[in-house]
């Protein structure tokens, strides 16, 4: 049975900002003492202030974490380069092998930057 951990502890149902379910590739920065630490994922959902992500690599509730995502649309000439800064609110363990479902609480609403790629 997935193992959940949650900050805050009753993490709400009713959401404030429409979900949109898009499976894209992440990239993930969080800071260490050191050096800044880089993660793959996968989106599952996204909002204006929240991300459900797919990872190998556990990372802990409460940890701050920096994310670039692309997104390609149909009729797009460009890739739209998306970036978000949050908190890491909820890690449930997947299936034995699958990795980690990662919740990402942004405090600012994610926003569109220019320039070339370097996730």
């Amino acid at each position: 049975m997935p193992q959940s951990e949650q900050f805050p502890p009753s993490y709400p149902n009713q959401r404030r900002y429409r979900r949109f379910d898009l499976e894209l590739p992440v990239s993930l920065r969080v800071p260490s003492e050191e050096k800044v630490l880089e993660f793959a994922a996968v989106s599952k959902n996204v909002s204006a202030r929240g991300f459900l992500l797919k990872t190998h690599d556990r990372i802990p509730p409460r940890t701050r974490v920096t994310l670039t995502m692309e997104v390609l649309g149909p009729r797009s000439r460009r890739p739209i380069r998306l970036l978000g800064e949050g908190e890491v609110v909820r890690v449930e363990a997947l299936e034995p092998g699958a990795g980690f479902a990662i919740a990402i609480d942004c405090k600012e609403s994610i926003t569109e930057i220019s320039g070339p790629s370097s996730a």
